[in-house]
C-alpha cells in the first residue's frame, strides 16, 4: 500500500497512453476474424459466413506469393544491413571532427530527412531520378551514358529503395552510435596512442570494440523487421511495371483488400505476416538478452 500511495500518480499518467493503445491497437484485432470468413461488408463480422482456413489455402496457392515474400525479405534485409553499417561509419567520422561547430552542423543536416514524410520525399526522388529531366540522368548524359529509368526498371528499383531509405534514416541511427562513442573511456585512446597506434588502429582496436555491444543490440532488434520492407516508401514510388521486384507483402495486402475488396484474403495475408513477425521479434529479444544483456522486463 505504501508503494501504491507513492507511485499512483505515475500509473495515472500511463492511463491516456494505455487507452490509446487499447483503442487503436487491441480493439482493431477483432478484425482478425475476417481471415477465417468470406467477409461481406453489409453483413459485418458476425454475419459473414465462416470458411475456416480457405483464405490461407488460397494464399498458398496464389502464383506470385513466393515472389512477394522474396521481395519483402530481400529489400528488408538490404535495408537492415545498409542501415547498420552506414550510421556506424558516419558516427566514427563525425567523432573524428575536432571543430565542434562543423560536427553539429553536419549532424543536423543528416538528421533532417528523418522528419520528412515519404509523400514529400517521393516527389523529390521522382524529380531527381526522372529519365527525361532528372538531375542524375543529366549528369550521366555528360559522360555519354544513356538515361536510366530508376523507378521503372526492375533491376534498379530495389536498390533505389535501399539507398533512399538509408539516406533518410542514417542520421537518426548516427545519434545512437555517437551516444555509444561517448561511453568509451578516453584513457583507452591515450594508452593506444602511447603504444604507437594511429587513428586507424585506434578505430579498429578501441572504437569498434567499444561500440560492439550497441551494434549487436541494434542488429538483433532489427531481426524483427525482416518482413517490414517499408510500405510508405514503396507505395509512393512503385508502379505496375516494377511489381515484379517492388511488390511486397504490405502493398499486396493494400491492393487485395482496398482496391479489389478481397477483405478476408487480405486479412489472412496480414495475419500470416504478423505471426511470422512476432516470432522474429521474440527471437530478436532473446538474442538481444543473450548477446547484449538487453531486456525490456
Amino acid at each position: 500500500m505504501r508503494m501504491w500511495k507513492k507511485e499512483w500518480p505515475l500509473h495515472l499518467m500511463l492511463l491516456p497512453g494505455l487507452a490509446l493503445i487499447i483503442i487503436f491497437s487491441y480493439v482493431p484485432m477483432t478484425g482478425i476474424m475476417m481471415a477465417f470468413q468470406k467477409y461481406v461488408p453489409n453483413k459485418g463480422l458476425l454475419g459473414s459466413p465462416f470458411i475456416g482456413w480457405r483464405n490461407f489455402q488460397l494464399l498458398m496457392d496464389y502464383p506470385d506469393i513466393g515472389r512477394i515474400f522474396f521481395n519483402t525479405v530481400y529489400i528488408a534485409v538490404m535495408k537492415i544491413v545498409a542501415g547498420l553499417f552506414v550510421p556506424i561509419a558516419i558516427a566514427i567520422l563525425l567523432n573524428e571532427l575536432r571543430r565542434e561547430w562543423m560536427k553539429r552542423t553536419f549532424q543536423t543536416l543528416v538528421y533532417l530527412p528523418h522528419f520528412l514524410s515519404w509523400v514529400l520525399l517521393s516527389g523529390i526522388l521522382i524529380d531527381i531520378l526522372s529519365p527525361s529531366s532528372g538531375i542524375l540522368n543529366q549528369v550521366l548524359g555528360w559522360f555519354g551514358m544513356k538515361p536510366i529509368f530508376f523507378l521503372g526498371d526492375n533491376n534498379w528499383f530495389p536498390y533505389v529503395m535501399v539507398v533512399s531509405d538509408v539516406w533518410k534514416e542514417f542520421g537518426f541511427g548516427t545519434i545512437v552510435y555517437l551516444a555509444a562513442l561517448t561511453g568509451i573511456n578516453p584513457t583507452l585512446y591515450e594508452a593506444a596512442e602511447m603504444d604507437g597506434a594511429g587513428r586507424w588502429k585506434q578505430t579498429l582496436h578501441v572504437t569498434l570494440p567499444g561500440m560492439m555491444p550497441i551494434i549487436v543490440l541494434m542488429l538483433t532488434l532489427n531481426i524483427g523487421n525482416v518482413l517490414n520492407a517499408g510500405f510508405d516508401q514503396i507505395f509512393n514510388l512503385y508502379s505496375a511495371p516494377v511489381y515484379e521486384s517492388a511488390d511486397i507483402i504490405d502493398t499486396f495486402v493494400y491492393r487485395m483488400g482496398i482496391q479489389q475488396a478481397q477483405f478476408g484474403f487480405a486479412t489472412a495475408v496480414g495475419l500470416l505476416k504478423s505471426v511470422v513477425s512476432f516470432i522474429f521479434i521474440s527471437v530478436s529479444y532473446v538474442l538481444a538478452y543473450r548477446l547484449a544483456n538487453y531486456r525490456i522486463f
